[in-house]
């Protein structure tokens, strides 16, 4: 099996040899391995992924066996009529309670909190316990404080999880708030913590006014201290709500249509490997609907549930309008559920046979998946897909926003080829998604850390005005040291904040994006809150830090619309003006026979005459493509001079040099 893929620099060809040949050369592998560098220390990079030198030819023969059939079905019961279209999703199992193991330190805590409990009501029962004093109050006030101080969070966890219960439950206040909920849990919990402290110390020490002054004085020391740490929670509190405003409508601006774009190549993807269930439904009498897409939502690991995406919906949602929830829903399915959500639908007849389930990682398995994909949807005996075949799997509307995705459409035919292109472009554009997403969550942690530390620093302050620590004096100094520290790190934090804007405001490219800056093309590797990681053609690694490259002028193929292409002709200047016509015509006509890569009615212009003896000309073309996938432009761009080459020997089109002087000389 041999399969052509474009990549960053033209063409890799993968061969699949026989068990003969992959005999014949394991000697010379092995030698060839053991001068190589080792794998371990081999630096790799997202895009340009060095493959291995073997290739299990199993990959391909256990995914070509029977059709998939436990695909992501089409959902045969009536749709819920909803007015707005941020409710995209539903939680499969929504009344089924969660038993999860309880954790070590949530069993602590219980335990903490009961034996306190058992404490306060012992002192309120035993006279004895109930008189005895510490520091002039009573042996209940203090186990009340205690349990506040450390059990606090216990209760507060218990209470937040049953105040974000209600919310969901709650159909008016799901859609608005349900993202910014979650967020703000944590922050919540520790204010309603530090609130309640600050009440129970008030209440039970500061209303009696038969301490000593030493002792008011530690007690002043206290409260003043959790006023403080009362207000870095609410500083806190507000830090976390600004960055969720910021990520979600980060998100939404850069993200939307690239995630809506993906979901539903995932849709296809899982849809097509599973029956025909679009005429299973005609069969039975029922009408076919539009289907959904199923994924698993993890946290931090861990499985948390599954959810159902509602394509109809997506396919309405628009960008001004989609709701943070569903924007956080949308970037779930990308994120969570990996690459894997691909390839396990497919994995799912290979499971009966003994195997695991395995992801999507490199473009071997993506052609793999391609194959089986098109063993399951084509007819028996047959090479190609055509529009009927997909409607046996998906509805009319659907399959008219997939055919235009696929090459080879307008002659009614799929091959195996071109849907294998697809499924490949699929996966290297879901990967470069999921980076994209990875990298913009990572920035976010890192400014979140920087202004953690800023607040950190305010609530320190705070601190030590209240309790009268800072004087004119002090603040005197501090000041003054503050303003040798500026002149310090005054360039660090200019450049912070100059990388803080060109990331989140300007945002001139993504993970994936193929960018020129300073003359040379570069693919983006990683993008942090402070450099910039670029792939030159040839797979080296550049740095920039952002603050250089918020002044410099950067070209995006990417995000470019269909970009244009020129060759220069040099052509004898006695050629007739009707063979250039003709030579025009015949272009013409060999773009329109190629309409997945040209654009009809290319321009030929005259750039110079040289030596009244020369024209000089530029043909113009323009691709269907942008440059984002410079192998592929390179290849249509060779084929188009081969086709050039062939018109212009046909024609008879020439070029001749002048005459020359020749001087002969005689050498004895």
């Amino acid at each position: 099996m041999a399969e052509r893929t474009s990549k960053t620099g033209g063409e890799v060809v993968i061969n699949v040899p026989d068990k003969g040949e992959a005999a014949a050369s394991h000697s010379t592998d092995t030698n060839r391995k053991s001068f190589s560098r080792s794998v371990y220390s081999k630096p790799n990079s997202r895009f340009a992924k060095q493959q291995s030198h073997r290739f299990d030819e199993t990959v391909v023969e256990e995914n070509v066996g029977a059709p998939r059939v436990g695909a992501a079905a089409l959902n045969e019961v009536d749709e819920e009529e909803t007015d707005e279209n941020e409710e995209i999703y539903e939680k499969v199992k929504l009344h089924q309670v969660k038993r999860s193991g309880i954790k070590l330190r949530a069993l602590l805590e219980l335990a903490v909190f009961v034996a306190i409990l058992c404490t306060l009501v012992v002192s309120l029962t035993v006279d004895k316990v109930n008189k005895h004093l510490i520091w002039g109050l009573e042996f209940w006030k203090w186990c009340v404080f205690v349990m506040v101080t450390l059990s606090g969070m216990f209760m507060t966890n218990w209470f937040m999880h049953l105040a974000v219960f209600i919310i969901e439950r709650n159909y008016l206040l799901r859609k608005k708030v349900l993202y910014f909920v979650h967020g703000l849990k944590k922050n919540v919990q520790v204010f309603i913590w530090f609130s309640l402290v600050l009440v129970a110390w008030i209440f039970l020490f500061e209303e009696d006014n038969k301490h000593s002054r030493k002792t008011k004085k530690f007690l002043d020391l206290i409260t003043w201290t959790i006023v403080s740490l009362l207000v870095g929670s609410i500083l806190f509190l507000m830090k976390t709500f600004a960055l969720k405003v910021l990520a979600s409508k980060f998100n939404v601006r850069n993200f939307f249509e690239r995630i809506q774009e993906s979901v539903f190549h995932q849709y296809v993807l899982q849809t097509l490997s599973g029956p025909p269930h679009v005429e299973e439904a005609e069969r039975v009498g029922c009408k076919p609907k539009r289907g959904h897409l199923s994924f698993m939502s993890t946290e931090d690991g861990s499985v948390k549930g599954k959810k159902v995406l509602d394509m109809g919906k997506v396919h309405k949602m628009k960008q001004e309008k989609v709701s943070a929830l569903a924007m956080r829903v949308l970037i779930e399915a990308v994120r969570a559920s990996g690459l894997s959500t691909i390839s396990s639908t497919l994995d799912e007849c290979i499971n009966r046979r003994g195997k695991h389930d395995k992801e999507l990682t490199n473009e071997m398995e993506a052609v793999a998946a391609a194959y089986d994909i098109f063993k399951n949807v084509a007819q028996p005996n047959r090479n190609y897909i055509n529009e009927d075949d997909l409607l046996r799997f998906m509805i009319k509307e659907e399959v008219d926003l997939v055919l235009p995705l696929i090459e080879g459409t307008e002659t009614g035919k799929i091959t195996r080829k071109a849907f294998t292109e697809w499924v490949i472009k699929v996966y290297t554009s879901r990967k470069a998604l999921g980076h994209s997403l990875d990298d913009t969550k990572t920035a976010v942690k890192q400014v979140d850390k920087l202004i953690a530390g800023v607040l950190t620093i305010i609530t320190f302050i705070i601190w030590l005005i209240l309790l009268d620590i800072a004087s004119t004096k002090f603040l005197l100094v501090f000041s003054s040291q503050f303003v040798g520290l500026a002149f310090m790190i005054g360039s660090t934090c200019k450049n912070i904040f100059e990388s803080f804007v060109f990331v989140f405001v300007m945002h001139p490219y993504d993970v994936g994006d193929r960018c020129v800056v300073e003359g040379v093309m570069l693919l983006v590797e990683e993008i942090h809150l402070l450099t910039t990681v670029f792939l030159k053609i040839d797979n080296e690694k550049v740095f920039y830090p952002n603050a250089v490259l918020i002044t410099k002028s950067i070209s995006n193929f990417y995000r470019s619309p269909d970009m244009g292409d020129f060759i220069e002709l040099s052509i004898s200047f006695s050629t007739p003006a009707a063979k250039i016509a003709t030579f025009k015509k015949r272009i013409g006509e060999y773009l329109v026979k190629n309409p997945h890569h040209w654009y009809p009615e290319p321009m030929l212009m005259v750039k110079a005459i040289e030596n009244v003896n020369k024209l000089k000309m530029n043909l113009l073309v323009q691709h269907t493509i942008n440059f984002q996938n410079f192998g592929e432009k390179n290849l249509r761009r060779t084929e188009l001079f081969i086709a050039i080459k062939g018109v212009l020997e046909e024609l008879e089109i020439d070029y001749t040099l002048l005459p020359q002087d020749v001087h002969l000389t005689s050498h004895k």
